[in-house]
């Protein structure tokens, strides 16, 4: 559980993302002997140097649960109609029971156009509106991986959200919309916060539970933080001019606030390569 000592409980996603991946090799494991080879699928468009590292995480966590995963790698200047026809061919393959859309895609694609191009069933990103519907009404369904990463976390450490304040910064539909929705639906009372928020930091220091997802390096910082609160940063940014990642949360000044933090990097996005594995193991299960 988070303490409120001067210097807040580690929330450790590497440990938490090897536990989870522990629990899904048993059910990789029948599927294969039944005859049914889990197969992930990412798109890849372009050569940005960062999303190869994130694909090569997802390829490095598939094979450790021995599940089958290709990268189809297209050159930037791809016509939008062949990476359409791309994903259509994948839709119409047995053989592949999740599909990723790896972003950001390269300018001059119809982003939203594409990620809902992917077929309900193979779509472990939740951007099909079926799919973000039926998050919507609680209906079963796979749920987006860095949110569901984030109950993870939370459940991991034995934090309930339920009749707690819990402050979302940032709106996006990958993670602020759906990680909304989620707290919502552990009955946490939730506040979502954006860029026009008048003063950004009177609604944090309500939060008992922190959620920064926005994107901007040290957004959030030590005198914006509840004592005690537990304070998740899905912020990856990358400092200018170096390899190092800072995510939205000053971390040095947080820690001394905060009850429970994860750091970046080390905390959520371990759990959002654990989750889209589980979600291609629902895929190919409800073949």
């Amino acid at each position: 559980m988070p303490n409120e000592t001067s210097s807040a409980t580690i929330i450790d996603g590497k440990a938490r993302s090897e536990a989870v991946m522990n629990e899904l090799a048993p059910r990789a494991k029948s599927l294969i002997e039944r005859g049914v080879n889990p197969h992930l699928t990412v798109i890849l468009v372009g050569d940005d140097p960062a999303s190869r590292v994130y694909v090569k995480s997802k390829v490095k966590a598939c094979q450790a649960l021995g599940v089958r995963s290709t990268v189809a790698t297209l050159p930037a200047d791809t016509p939008e109609s062949a990476l359409l026809d791309k994903i259509d061919q994948l839709n119409n393959d047995d053989s592949v029971h999740a599909i990723l859309v790896q972003l950001p895609l390269p300018e001059g694609f119809d982003e939203r156009r594409i990620v809902q191009r992917v077929a309900p069933g193979k779509d472990v990103d939740v951007f099909h509106p079926l799919n973000a519907g039926k998050l919507l009404l609680g209906a079963p369904g796979f749920e987006p991986c860095t949110p569901k990463g984030i109950m993870a976390l939370l459940d991991g450490i034995g934090y309930d959200p339920a009749g707690k304040n819990a402050v979302v910064v940032g709106r996006s539909n990958i993670v602020g919309k759906p990680i909304t929705l989620m707290l919502l639906r552990r009955n946490a009372t939730v506040t979502i916060c954006h860029s026009r928020t008048p003063d950004l930091g009177a609604a944090t220091r309500q939060a008992d539970l922190l959620i920064a997802a926005v994107g901007k390096a040290g957004l959030i910082t030590g005198d914006m933080i509840k004592p005690g609160a537990v304070v998740i940063d899905v912020g990856v940014n990358r400092v200018e001019g170096s390899k190092k990642l800072r995510g939205d949360v000053d971390f040095d000044s947080a820690v001394k606030v905060a009850g429970a933090i994860t750091p970046v990097p080390g905390g959520v996005g371990p759990m959002t390569i654990a989750m889209l594995m589980l979600n291609t193991l629902e895929a190919a299960e409800s073949c």
